[in-house]
């Protein structure tokens, strides 16, 4: 644009007046401004980026629980908390659960360390025990999660205790519970007492039907028996008629 200015102006004849210089020395200042905040942009923005790919990305593996925390599953839920107290060095329980006054639903789920709690008494001081008592597994630990299902049929904790009351064990010393090898989800048992409170309906009712049909045999039996009893009883009550006409008919024959 600079040079069709300049040839323009050539071929009317340069004018050596300041206010074309001025013009240009304007369009010279605000091109360098807008260079240098494009670069001093660039530059900012690049820094960000940087910053940004920096930080640590959150692993699974070295994740601690929180409040607000989401799960899909209780199962879920469960395995991360198994994994966490086998990198911290505990072992996990299933504590009791919340279930719905509507439809019988859970909507609450307590995961707690092993040592929650203590043995009852009942056990540790036994009369008829004949070995020692085993040694003590549960001192009173409060540490746990607690879970709460969501409308949107998330699982979010909603309360977090760390600290531990026992010395802690290293994550190689932290001993497999079946129920890590081997879990069965709550709902899968949930199910499966559906299941079986079905059967047994089912078969309650089967040998309702049975009996109810060995009743109305038996009801049918009966009547029979009634029916033939007092046949037989009409039956006796007409011999002993007969016979007792035949011996007023001989007593009177006697009397003539």
């Amino acid at each position: 644009m600079l040079n069709r200015m300049l040839d323009h102006q050539s071929g009317q004849g340069f004018v050596s007046d300041s206010s074309h210089l001025d013009a240009l020395a304007e369009i010279n200042e605000e091109h360098e401004r807008v260079k240098d905040e494009f670069s001093n942009n660039l530059e900012l923005c690049i820094g960000e980026a940087e910053k940004f790919l920096e930080q640590p990305v959150p692993d699974s593996d070295t994740l601690e629980p929180f409040i607000d925390m989401q799960f899909n599953t209780r199962e879920e839920a469960r395995e991360f908390y198994n994994a966490y107290g086998r990198r911290t060095g505990f072992t996990v329980r299933v504590h009791h659960n919340r279930r719905s006054r509507v439809n019988n639903q859970i909507i609450g789920q307590d995961f707690v360390c092993s040592k929650e709690g203590f043995r009852a008494k009942k056990y540790v001081h036994r009369k008829d025990r004949v070995l020692p008592p085993p040694p003590a597994t549960r001192e009173g630990c409060q540490a746990m999660i607690r879970l709460a299902l969501r409308e949107e049929g998330k699982w979010v904790i909603t309360k977090v205790v760390k600290e531990h009351t026992h010395k802690l064990m290293s994550p190689s010393e932290v001993p497999w519970r079946k129920s890590e090898k081997h879990l069965v989800s709550e709902d899968e048992k949930d199910k499966r007492i559906r299941e079986l409170t079905l059967e047994l309906y089912n078969e309650r009712q089967k040998y309702k039907r049975r009996c109810a049909a060995y009743e109305e045999q038996l009801n049918m039996i009966l009547n029979d028996l009634e029916k033939h009893t007092e046949h037989i009883s009409k039956k006796v009550a007409d011999v002993v008629r007969n016979i007792r006409e035949i011996e007023e008919e001989k007593s009177d024959s006697k009397g003539r």
